[in-house]
């Protein structure tokens, strides 16, 4: 009798201590937010000239693109995720911002912009964008989508050319999990 009442604590005991699960949930990667704060002084300036800060979108998430005025397809497409990856949210969709920061003075195509319309483009040196966000070995930063949480913490990067469905897995596990933002 006593085996059977001490049974389930000692499987607990063995799972966590011994075997140790090594899966994980989460499709992006996860980012140590003490390596990578975001740099108070970045330069970051609006459409129009504006000095603006990514604190301005605090309280909300932040799903981030980076990438030059010209915006390639691969960058058009990236834009059109995060804009069905935010509706893809329901009601919980106001939660989320789009950003994206583009590193040059190329002027943004208008349609591109009637498309993506709702995506904050704020203009950033490279230079301050590369030196800040970490890629994959041998990758570029604008290959990639980020996501910033609502304390302004750069907490997890999606791969390059990222599977939708899964991104909006996480988006709905972080939106869930989350009381802020």
């Amino acid at each position: 009798m006593v085996f059977v009442c001490a049974a389930p604590m000692l499987f607990s005991y063995l799972t966590y201590y011994v075997i140790k699960p090594t899966g994980r949930t989460n499709y992006g990667t996860l980012i140590e937010p003490q390596k990578y704060p975001i740099p108070p002084a970045m330069g970051i300036t609006t459409l129009d000239g504006k000095p603006i800060a990514l604190d301005a979108y605090k309280g909300k998430w932040i799903m981030l693109q980076v990438g030059p005025g010209e915006c390639p397809q691969a960058c058009r497409d990236q834009l059109v995720a995060m804009r069905q990856l935010r509706l893809m949210q329901g009601k919980e969709m106001e939660r989320i911002e789009r950003v994206w920061l583009v590193t040059d003075a190329t002027p943004i195509d208008t349609m591109l912009m009637r498309v993506v319309d709702g995506t904050r483009m704020l203009r950033v040196p490279a230079a301050a964008v590369t030196s800040w966000l970490p890629v994959e070995p041998g990758g570029k930063v604008d290959e990639h989508m980020y996501l910033i949480d609502p304390m302004g913490h750069l907490m997890m990067r999606f791969p390059k050319q990222p599977d939708p469905a899964k991104v909006k897995k996480d988006m709905y596990k972080l939106l869930k999990a989350s009381a802020i933002g």
